[in-house]
């Protein structure tokens, strides 16, 4: 019950964001759509509330965000690179990667990530060996380490601060 009731506030709080200034008719249609998501999402979501709680993980969550957004130019500029000379020569395949993150949320955060940076596409996760197979525009190396440390390592050092 208790992880309904947090679901709910956070869906109501980015609400809230997103209908900016609110008045008090969206606020109470975003008051039922979050309490009807809540209801309707059961335990999906937050599997350990009480880690919620902790303020470092909020920080580490910004730090994080700043490094997708940061990663994901660097990637446009070096696919926008590849377009324009079409000379280049690239390497597309999938590579395995590993990653020690365990929790869904963890794992679908880093899936995510990667595939929002352009170049690279997660195409399947296995959480019970923590492998992750990604379609690679340019790959550098077939070596299970090296296309871990130049995919996944990036972002797995600040999730598993995040999630685990």
């Amino acid at each position: 019950m208790r992880s309904k009731m947090v679901r709910a506030a956070l869906c109501f709080l980015v609400w809230l964001g997103l209908t900016y200034p609110p008045h008090w008719e969206s606020a109470v249609v975003g008051l039922a759509a979050s309490v009807f998501v809540a209801a309707l999402t059961g335990s999906m979501f937050i599997q350990r509330p009480h880690l919620l709680g902790h303020p470092g993980r909020y920080f580490w969550f910004l730090i994080y965000v700043l490094v997708v957004v940061w990663e994901c130019f660097k990637a446009n500029i070096e696919v926008a690179f590849l377009v324009a000379h079409p000379k280049v020569p690239i390497r597309p395949g999938i590579v395995k990667v590993k990653t020690s993150l365990r929790s869904d949320t963890g794992l679908t955060v880093l899936a995510n990530s990667i595939t929002l940076t352009p170049g690279t596409l997660t195409v399947d996760v296995d959480r019970e060996n923590g492998v992750l197979f990604v379609h690679w525009i340019k790959v550098a190396s077939g070596d299970i380490e090296k296309a871990t440390q130049a995919i996944v390592a990036r972002f797995e050092r600040i999730l598993l601060k995040i999630f685990e």
